[in-house]
């Protein structure tokens, strides 16, 4: 038995999900969820093997309830929205179903559900991000929506990148490269192997020791600056 999740917020749509699926006996679907959050606890309830995801949802989206997930399950995106399929591929999707689908669109990506691995890799999610303006974590038994103009900077700690902003950091898994890949490089910067800044928060610039640097931020902190990071903060700086 392949157990599914439907995370859609018309339930028309979903309706036509549950009934095309029919045709599936094998597959399962453990529960019906309108919406990220929802679709969220169910993941973490049920532990699908495979999900159908609408994008444009409400409280989150689509791809921002991947990115709280640890280890998701593979995904078939159903849309209305065609200009999210590259963003959806990136993310290693098994199909992007574009609204509205006839049964053998749909039967097209079961079949490639069945005949492919279902896993996908960490490090692509946090590409989900892609110029985004926030960033969602787990805070403990919360979800946290974070406004990227409001950090400071990135840090990294070991397989998470630390979120520093107004004061309080917040922990994602995350890798630097996946980060700065996602990142509007007009806005942040990648000043160290461990640091990436918000460029607005920026102060000064002063040496620090043999070819490094520290950068001041408007709260006060002091970040890092290898040789590296400073020949770009020039440059995007215009310094």
């Amino acid at each position: 038995m392949i157990k599914t999740l439907i995370i859609d917020d018309e339930p028309l749509a979903a309706g036509i999900v549950q009934e095309y699926l029919m045709a599936f006996p094998q597959f399962q679907v453990m529960e019906v969820c309108q919406d990220g959050f929802q679709g969220l606890k169910a993941v973490q309830t049920h532990q699908p093997d495979l999900i159908f995801l609408d994008v444009q949802m409400p409280k989150i989206t689509g791809f921002e309830m991947l990115e709280l997930l640890d280890e998701p399950p593979a995904v078939i995106f159903t849309t209305a929205f065609d200009q999210y399929a590259l963003k959806a591929f990136d993310a290693m999707a098994i199909d992007y179903l574009l609204k509205p689908f006839s049964q053998s669109r749909f039967n097209q990506a079961i079949e490639k559900y069945l005949n492919q691995s279902s896993a996908i890799e960490s490090e692509s999610l946090g590409q989900l991000a892609e110029k985004s303006s926030r960033l969602v974590v787990r805070v403990k038994n919360e979800i946290k929506i974070i406004q990227i103009q409001d950090v400071s900077y990135f840090e990294a700690e070991d397989d998470y990148i630390a979120i520093h902003s107004k004061g309080v950091k917040y922990l994602k898994k995350m890798t630097m490269k996946a980060l700065e890949e996602a990142m509007d490089p007009a806005k942040f910067s990648r000043v160290h192997r461990s640091y990436m800044v918000n460029l607005n928060e920026v102060t000064q610039i002063e040496p620090y020791e043999r070819e490094n640097y520290i950068v001041k931020l408007r709260n006060g902190e002091q970040v890092s600056v290898s040789k590296a990071g400073y020949a770009r903060l020039r440059e995007v700086l215009g310094l």
